[in-house]
């Protein structure tokens, strides 16, 4: 499989990902205490599949036997990623939740995420999602023609700086013509991994995960959600980008939240 996309297919990933940053903001809106994840869920789906798009992950296996059952990974609190968004459970006022979300468009895929707070959130919280966020600008700040992906990783972790925990376990990805192809972007510096280079075509999801505690995690039973195995807090922010040669595009843009 190729690392690079051509012209044409960013210029579908570039409609695909303003739907898909759509469905993200709708459901966004609609975060609020007493709000259920499964009606979030709806609304994500029903703006992409207006839009004549279709969710990637729901369906989605990747050496799971159960496949994923929504349309939108929603991760409460101590949940790090791919919490079920198919749950009838409410959200309640001080938590935090991440959505992760991607779309098929003309036979290419996107993929995004973002942290958001629910109501009124304790400072520590904020904190938290407010550098995740940032460490992941820092890190769309070194992807540069002729560097190379560790760069990314290594910017992430400086930002960090120590402060939180940076989920190792995990990292970011090429994206386009499956939900996840090479190159495995890590979020710290990390040994072992070859050494790839920033070409003009490469289409990446960059995606820091950091925990308020430890950075260890743990698989909870329904084969999905990861947790962190501390309980502590957990934030995720992602974007898709296009490298081109006229620099970096960034094809999902964040929603609008605040914290």
């Amino acid at each position: 499989m190729s690392l690079t996309k051509t012209s044409t297919e960013i210029d579908s990933l570039r409609r695909g990902g303003l739907l898909l940053s759509k469905a993200l903001q709708a459901a966004v809106d609609a975060v609020k205490p007493g709000v259920t994840l499964r009606s979030l869920d709806a609304i994500a789906t029903e703006v992409i599949e207006k839009g004549g798009g279709k969710p990637s992950f729901k369906g989605y296996k990747s050496g799971n036997e159960v496949p994923f059952p929504s349309t939108v990974c929603m991760s409460v609190n101590d949940e790090v990623v791919h919490g079920l968004g198919n749950r009838d459970l409410a959200l309640k006022e001080g938590d935090i939740v991440g959505l992760d979300i991607g779309l098929w468009l003309e036979d290419l895929c996107t993929d995004m995420a973002v942290t958001v707070p629910v109501g009124n959130v304790s400072r520590e919280r904020l904190a938290l999602l407010r550098l995740t966020r940032d460490s992941m600008y820092a890190g769309l700040d070194a992807i540069k023609l002729g560097g190379t992906i560790a760069d990314i990783g290594a910017a992430i972790e400086d930002a960090v700086d120590g402060k939180y925990g940076i989920v190792t376990a995990l990292v970011g990805h090429g994206v386009g013509h499956k939900v996840h192809e090479p190159p495995h972007i890590p979020n710290y510096r990390a040994k072992g991994f070859p050494t790839v280079k920033i070409v003009s075509g490469m289409v990446l999801a960059i995606e820091p995960m950091l925990t308020s505690g430890d950075s260890d995690i743990i698989t909870a039973k329904d084969g999905w959600t990861i947790k962190t195995k501390d309980g502590s807090d957990s934030a995720h922010f992602e974007v898709t980008v296009a490298i081109t040669d006229a620099g970096l595009e960034i094809l999902t843009p964040q929603p609008k939240v605040r914290i």
